[in-house]
């Protein structure tokens, strides 16, 4: 489904990601794990044309997409949910799933599709559609959350980006937007490239991973067999942490 191919990201002069490259397949979740700082965030806006790599390659079906800008890269299939819940809080709930969808509204015949996504966000999140009336801002982190996956998902995405989406929630929130992850890649079979800091749940939910320290790709591997590996063990994994997800 996708392919990079030896990028080079830079902010500035500062070179933060050197010569990365990977595939991920469709159906797949794959997650990148790294200590803050790696460029994790910067591989995601990379690929979604935030900030576009200096050289290599992204190839999305084999069409190459580095040099688009980004709504045409979620026109392509391909939506990201950033870090930090990025809503539009002046806004109702419905107003923002809404906008997630900017790109089908002057479509003809495309309001009762809209609506079935609606539907399906509200499947997955019943509390948004009991605060669908609800300015965003009012909403609590966990709803934030889900109201920024929801938006994303109302493009219709292939490819799902999402960055950090546990940060800051309390573990049952955080295993409930878990939950909600592997169903979409299951039931939904969006393909899904996760940015999470809880590295032990983000390997259990995966197929596979790369590890990113400093720019580089320096590891990748089956997430089982990551799980395993005794580097990745003591530097990502920890012995204390919480186990707040089992695949």
């Amino acid at each position: 489904m996708l392919k990079i191919k030896n990028i080079n990201t830079y902010y500035g002069q500062v070179h933060a990601l050197k010569n990365v490259s990977l595939h991920l397949s469709a159906g797949e979740i794959v997650t990148l794990i790294g200590a803050n700082g790696a460029g994790k965030t910067t591989l995601l806006n990379s690929m979604s044309g935030i900030v576009p790599p200096r050289s290599g390659e992204i190839l999305f079906y084999d069409v190459p997409i580095n040099n688009l800008a980004a709504h045409q890269i979620v026109k392509m299939g391909i939506s990201q949910v950033p870090e930090g819940r990025q809503i539009f809080k002046p806004l109702s709930v419905e107003d923002n799933l809404g906008l997630g969808a900017y790109l089908y509204h002057r479509r003809k015949g495309e309001k009762e599709q809209i609506k079935k996504t609606v539907a399906m966000v509200y499947e997955l999140f019943p509390i948004l559609k009991e605060r669908k009336n609800q300015l965003a801002g009012t909403l609590s982190g966990g709803e934030l959350q889900m109201l920024s996956i929801g938006r994303a998902l109302m493009a219709r995405p292939k490819l799902l980006l999402l960055d950090e989406p546990s940060m800051g929630l309390a573990p049952m929130i955080a295993q409930e937007i878990f939950r909600v992850i592997v169903n979409l890649s299951r039931e939904n079979k969006t393909t899904i490239l996760l940015v999470e800091q809880n590295a032990r749940a983000a390997l259990k939910m995966a197929h596979r991973g790369y590890v990113l320290e400093t720019g580089r790709l320096i590891l990748e591997g089956m997430a089982a067999d990551l799980l395993e590996n005794k580097e990745v063990q003591r530097a990502y994994l920890g012995k204390d942490k919480k186990e707040i997800w089992e695949r």
